[in-house]
């Protein structure tokens, strides 16, 4: 984003996305009606307090990721309380988001736990990324000996929400941070029975 009210509640309370003047870095349009290109602008006019520097010896190709799947995750780490140390998370799907996941948490601290559909990428996932371990999600028998374990689950690819409630110690915490084609079913009775679960979205959060 490059601009906002910044007098509103959510600006007050460093929540500028939520902003209803806020001003997109993409196809947005400034208070003069010109419209923001993002990433095709030679030039942009940018409130400097969304202005990030970025130090020069850190290379530009390796730092973009961290302004859109880092801030993603870290940001869901940090929010909802799943940064300390000690506490033992899981993330399902294995791509960049997965990654970054892995890179945040066990710099925090955090244990982290792949789950995933690819038996084949459990050797990538702890042995190069670093990874506590890995759960393949369609084998039932890793599934119920994973059955409240997990302080919190970042889910990167909108697994079937049910199974992962299961997952989750009393007073868990699920993050959606992938972005369904479709909505997604939240069956009522699975939260009521069991533990207490918080599922989290964005900008949703549904607590029994």
């Amino acid at each position: 984003m490059v601009g906002s009210c910044r007098s509103c509640q959510s600006c007050g309370e460093d929540l500028e996305n939520h902003c209803s003047k806020m001003i997109p870095t993409y196809s947005g349009k400034y208070i003069d009606g010109t419209i923001t290109y993002g990433g095709y602008s030679d030039l942009m006019v940018v409130d400097e307090h969304f202005v990030i520097r970025i130090p020069d010896n850190l290379p530009l190709d390796a730092t973009a990721p961290l302004l859109c799947a880092g801030i993603t995750v870290y940001s869901s780490l940090r929010y909802y309380g799943l940064d300390k140390p000690g506490l033992h998370i899981a993330v399902v799907g294995f791509g960049e988001l997965c990654h970054m996941v892995i890179n945040f948490a066990k710099t925090l601290g955090v244990k982290v736990t792949v789950i995933s559909t690819s038996p084949n990428k459990k050797k990538e996932a702890i042995e190069n990324m670093g990874a506590d371990s890995f759960v393949v999600s369609s084998e039932q028998d890793e599934m119920m000996d994973a059955t409240g374990t997990f302080d919190g689950i970042i889910d990167t690819v909108v697994h079937p929400l049910v199974p992962l409630f299961g997952l989750l110690k009393p007073h868990g915490k699920l993050v959606v941070v992938g972005a369904p084609e479709k909505p997604l079913e939240v069956p009522a009775f699975s939260l009521l029975v069991g533990n207490a679960i918080n599922y989290t979205l964005p900008n949703f959060e549904l607590r029994s």
